[in-house]
């Protein structure tokens, strides 16, 4: 079961079989995350309008990672991403949505929807096995995850609020870490589609690890900042 907002996400039959999409480079909403998000393009904030309307879901999903294009203009996309529910709605005033979302199971695309919409709809298939979050928490190194984000902290001058860190549960940790990460839209891409948590946490440790090596000790002599 996923629990988001006031719904609690146990079946299939809980889940949409369409969803309208958001492309977002760089962005990585993993199941049971938190993802901030300001809308302001016209045809987006109509699609927040109807997901409001309806069950509340949008697809968060990156533009393919190759750059292609279709004949229209619109992006290729990546074919994996993740059903977000919106919790939180503000609107800021000068014509913008701030919103919350938060993150349910990931889903394939496997098809787009020709619709009247401005936005695009596709017709997927959820990732199941996202329903038993935390399935394998218990194999997650979390010695060795923390391990690497301390050295990425350490290496980048950064500090964070390690008590909330080490009360965290497995799979928590886990998602969060890879979410607040900075890499780039292949490696996020990569976290996302992991099978499981604990190939997720190796290929994060992986990523820091290659990060470390390229980038040195990454000191710069600046005082530390904090990572929230």
């Amino acid at each position: 079961m996923v629990h988001a907002g006031n719904i609690n996400y146990r079946t299939a039959s809980d889940l949409p079989d369409t969803v309208p999409v958001f492309p977002l480079s760089g962005a990585l909403l993993l199941p049971g995350g938190q993802l901030p998000l300001n809308i302001f393009e016209p045809r987006y904030l109509e699609m927040i309008d109807d997901a409001m309307a309806g069950a509340r879901i949008i697809g968060m999903i990156q533009p393919s990672l190759g750059g292609g294009a279709r004949p229209d203009g619109e992006p290729e996309l990546c074919q994996v991403g993740c059903f977000g529910r919106i919790t939180s709605l503000t609107e800021s005033g000068d014509g913008r949505y701030i919103l919350n979302l938060h993150g349910v199971v990931r889903f394939r695309t496997l098809e787009e929807l020709d619709t009247r919409a401005p936005y695009r709809c596709f017709r997927v298939k959820p990732f199941l096995g996202d329903l038993d979050f935390g399935k394998g928490a218990e194999e997650v190194n979390r010695d060795a995850l923390l391990k690497a984000f301390r050295q990425y902290l350490d290496a980048n001058q950064l500090e964070a609020d390690w008590e909330s860190v080490t009360r965290a549960s497995n799979e928590t940790l886990v998602n969060a870490l890879c979410m607040m990460s900075p890499y780039g839209a292949a490696e996020k891409q990569a976290l996302l589609e992991a099978p499981d948590l604990k190939t997720r946490a190796e290929t994060l440790i992986a990523i820091t690890e290659i990060s470390l090596a390229r980038d040195g000790d990454g000191g710069d002599g600046s005082p530390p900042h904090t990572l929230q």
